[in-house]
């Protein structure tokens, strides 16, 4: 490696290389030394048989990524290491992870997973893992192991950090045994099942907003709505009957929750409830434009769900925390325990209603 400085190149001189324990802690404070984004999750995390795993990180994808350090192992050792860490972390659940994180992060999973990411984390964790051994060198019969784990799929890798030198500044270089751009395997965790947040079969997560929909007149009118396109029509007409919904108006506030009282309809056959008895929604002064062409194909259509709010507010008393579901679907399940327990909390609603 070399530096441009005035006319003549200078070589970078490679220093000492880094103390195995000084490369934990700089992959502790700034994973993405390993060259993406990722959240450290638990460091030295205590494993059912004992030992202690030096580092579990994730990623955007919800995807886990074990950090083993070579230390002074044989090759035999740092190999069959990482690969008892990788049996013992497919079978991680989501709440397993969430717990192994709340004790190594200062802040709750899901606002450390925003701050990383710039998104709450979905709903399904561990679905595809990744071992990586760090070092600051690694011997030939570690590379001829990992390099023949690959060819059967494991989906291992080494990589290598050491200092350079110039001027009296130092730099940590990292180099990978296999490039990035090489197929990578990967390895999918189990079941997916205990890997997906639970959902409790009532609460469903509304967006409202877009087009010239107005939250004013769906607070005072008792619905919600959702259409112009497959995907956000689709979300609508699977609304049941009794859900308990919480709506969210863009770009970030949690304004109300209410229960659905029928199943959606196109906005010109839609009815809501008013003073005890229904009338079309289309009859009543709105400050909103909602489509209701009978021409328009359903699935371009807008569509329309009563409910009765058990608590709507106006936008400016919106409620938002770090880390909260926030979804462009106009309506789905909504899982995050996260984000119902807060929800819970601000509108002061029990499990019972």
């Amino acid at each position: 490696m070399w530096r441009i400085d005035g006319d003549e190149p200078k070589p970078l001189t490679a220093s000492v290389l880094p103390a195995e324990k000084d490369l934990h802690e700089f992959l502790k404070r700034d994973p993405s030394l390993l060259g993406e984004r990722l959240l450290v999750i638990g460091s030295e995390v205590i494993t059912p048989f004992g030992s202690r795993l030096d580092l579990l990180a994730i990623d955007a994808d919800g995807n886990l990524n074990l950090l083993e350090l070579k230390r002074d192992k044989t090759p035999r050792e740092v190999v069959a290491q990482v690969l008892d860490y990788g049996s013992w972390v497919t079978t991680l659940s989501r709440d397993d992870i969430i717990d192994i994180a709340t004790k190594h992060l200062d802040q709750p999973f899901e606002a450390a997973f925003e701050d990383v990411f710039g998104s709450a984390p979905p709903d399904e964790l561990n679905g595809d893992l990744s071992l990586t051994i760090v070092a600051a060198e690694l011997d030939a019969s570690s590379e001829r192991i990992v390099n023949y784990l690959r060819d059967f799929g494991v989906p291992v890798n080494a990589v290598f950090f050491s200092y350079l030198e110039d001027d009296g500044r130092r730099y940590l270089a990292r180099s990978w045994l296999m490039a990035s751009d090489d197929e990578t395997p990967t390895a999918t965790t189990g079941s997916k099942k205990s890997k997906r947040a639970a959902w409790n079969g009532k609460d469903w997560y509304i967006s409202f907003g877009g087009g010239d929909r107005v939250w004013d007149d769906a607070r005072q009118l008792g619905f919600v709505s959702g259409g112009g396109g497959k995907m956000w029509s689709q979300d609508m007409r699977s609304l049941p009957k009794d859900a308990r919904i919480w709506v969210n108006v863009p770009p970030m506030r949690y304004v109300a929750v209410g229960r659905v009282l029928a199943p959606a309809s196109r906005f010109e056959d839609a009815e809501v409830r008013v003073a005890g008895n229904w009338t079309p929604l289309a009859a009543q002064s709105l400050q909103g434009s909602y489509p209701g062409d009978p021409a328009t194909e359903d699935d371009n259509a807008e569509w329309v769900v009563p409910v009765e709010w058990i608590d709507a507010r106006p936008l400016d008393a919106g409620f938002w925390e770090k880390g909260m579901f926030a979804s462009q679907h106009s309506a789905c399940k909504l899982r995050q325990e996260f984000t119902l327990g807060r929800l819970a909390d601000h509108f002061n609603i029990d499990d019972g209603e």
